[in-house]
């Protein structure tokens, strides 16, 4: 019984004991990896023996540990004494299995050889040479081995640097290849060059006689023209041009055409010059030019469409300024007689409805209802008379700068609501889809701005056929509050769209030609400008339209 007591006692002391001894050796293994020591103890057949590096330094040490190269120390039989990270990271192994494994372990079968020979040699002088290792894997590594032998303070080891070749022997193949393809490339290519060099000469001749014949062209029409490259600078005016504006192509080249804009206009031009350069899209805008003889400056309109070759890049610009000075004048006649026209019906028109009110209420019970009937459609007429008069009213004063009124901090839900009450009146027929639960301020006069909205209103109505149906919302954007209508109607075309709040303008659709003048989105535009929003559409044709004004917000 003792014995065995004494048996589990002393197997007890002896695991401990042992435990002990392995936490201390993987303690030391850590050191002398991060170089927390500078010198190693070991016991051997002839006693303790002290083994360190020369001049050893611990940021040495951390700086091998940083390496991307793999670094191993081994002794003269071949066994590992010290190994980096990397190196155990390029076999695939922990750390603590590299450490004491013989270094011939690691290379595979093929090179064993090769390894023999330059360690032999790395013993007497530095030496280098490619040979293969091998991961835990079975797969193989293409490594540049460099040898050096180390003096420590009780013997000789030998310092082992491994480069991993594998990315460079990748690119070396793939470099290879690629010098091949070159060579084929060059071969087809002074084959391709020579055939080339007629071609040039035979298009150089075209393009001489289209460049003749577009000049021809372009001095002989009464526009002005330009090419401007894809940067804006112009290289090339008309001679139509030197002829108006009494300038050279030095004067006027690249960017001096600005000279001869009227100020007033110059900032309008730029801004739209500039945007249909980097879009792509066609240059259009109105402005007046500075004639040479007089001074006196001409309305113009300037379009420019790019020319873009086959992958689809913009080569230059060709660009015409037509002259619309008469066309601006009539435009000036027509807008005073509209002026005048609205004002002499506005009299008139009042005194009729007048009268008609009068009709209508007057012995009412002894009218017969036929009569009360045409009563009612002439009052209804007299209201869309009374309605297209007020536009001509508002286009006219837009056009003098007289359309004033008063701004003051407004609650845009109430306008919204007193809208969409009247709407409801007016279209029972329809749908109204509401999203209008926020009261948001803004500055801006109640009146006008429940113009604009019934108008959008009106006009999802008007092009509404099949879906019956409206959507009102209001939305926060930041700093700005949207207020937006949909109709699921027919809808409006690109080019549309871009026209579509001009004065005068309808969408030319006979199939769902409505009546108006044309002028709603025009001033409905002119009110938003005035309380310094923004108004837009985004619509697709076939699929409906969503028309929508932005305004900047106000504190509560």
């Amino acid at each position: 019984m003792e014995t065995s007591n004494y048996s589990y006692e002393q197997l007890s002391k002896e695991i401990r004991e042992l435990r002990w001894q392995l936490e201390e050796a993987n303690e030391t293994i850590e050191a002398i990896r991060t170089g927390q020591v500078d010198a190693l103890v070991v016991q051997n057949g002839n006693g303790h023996q002290l083994y360190t590096l020369k001049s050893a330094d611990q940021t040495y040490r951390v700086f091998i540990e940083k390496m991307n190269e793999g670094v191993a120390t081994i002794n003269k039989e071949g066994y590992i004494l010290y190994s980096n990270t990397r190196l155990a990271q390029m076999v695939h192994l922990p750390l603590d299995k590299v450490i004491g494994l013989s270094f011939e372990a690691l290379v595979a079968d093929e090179s064993k050889e090769l390894y023999r020979s330059i360690t032999e040699e790395g013993w007497i002088k530095d030496c280098k040479e490619e040979i293969q290792l091998k991961d835990s894997n079975g797969k193989q590594i293409c490594c540049l081995v460099s040898c050096t032998a180390l003096e420590l303070d009780e013997g000789m080891t030998l310092s082992l640097i491994l480069t991993d070749l594998t990315v460079q022997k990748k690119h070396t193949h793939q470099l290879k290849i690629q010098n091949e393809l070159l060579e084929d490339a060059r071969y087809l290519t002074e084959k391709l060059n020579d055939e080339l060099e007629d071609t040039v000469r035979a298009r150089t001749k075209d393009l001489l006689i289209s460049r003749e014949h577009f000049k021809l062209l372009a001095n002989h029409i009464t526009q002005m023209t330009w090419t401007n490259l894809p940067n804006g600078k112009v290289n090339y005016f008309n001679q139509r041009w030197y002829d108006y504006t009494g300038l050279t192509f030095e004067q006027t080249r690249e960017w001096g055409w600005k000279a001869v804009v009227h100020p007033d206009d110059l900032a309008n031009t730029i801004a739209k010059y500039m945007s249909a350069l980097q879009s792509g899209q066609i240059f259009e805008v109105e402005n007046r030019y500075r004639r040479g003889k007089d001074g006196a400056y001409r309305w113009h309109l300037n379009r420019a469409i790019p020319l873009k070759n086959e992958n689809d890049e913009i080569i230059f610009w060709v660009g015409t300024a037509t002259d619309i000075e008469e066309q601006k004048r009539e435009l000036d006649r027509k807008d005073e007689f509209i002026g005048v026209a609205s004002h002499e019906l506005k009299t008139p028109l009042t005194g009729l409805k007048g009268y008609l009110q009068l009709m209508t209420f007057y012995k009412n019970d002894d009218l017969p209802p036929r009569i009360k009937q045409y009563l009612t459609k002439a009052n209804m007429a007299i209201g869309k008379l009374q309605y297209l008069v007020d536009d001509l009213l508002d286009v006219s004063k837009i056009k003098a700068g007289r359309l004033n009124y008063g701004m003051q901090i407004v609650n845009l839900k109430q306008i919204v609501d007193d809208c969409i009450e009247n709407a409801i009146h007016i279209y029972p027929a329809f749908t109204f889809e509401i999203d209008n639960k926020t009261g948001f301020m803004v500055k801006g006069n109640a009146e006008r701005l429940e113009q604009v909205l019934m108008n959008l209103v009106n006009n999802a109505v008007k092009y509404s056929r099949d879906v019956k149906k409206i959507t009102i919302k209001t939305l926060k954007l930041e700093n700005w509050v949207r207020v937006s209508v949909t109709d699921f109607g027919i809808g409006i075309s690109e080019e549309q769209k871009n026209k579509i709040f001009e004065r005068f303008y309808r969408v030319s659709d006979k199939k769902n030609m409505t009546s108006g003048l044309g002028m709603g989105l025009y001033i409905s535009s002119e009110i938003i400008n005035t309380h310094k929003g923004k108004i837009d559409v985004e619509s697709k044709l076939g699929k409906g339209s969503t028309f929508y004004f932005d305004l900047p917000l106000e504190k509560a």
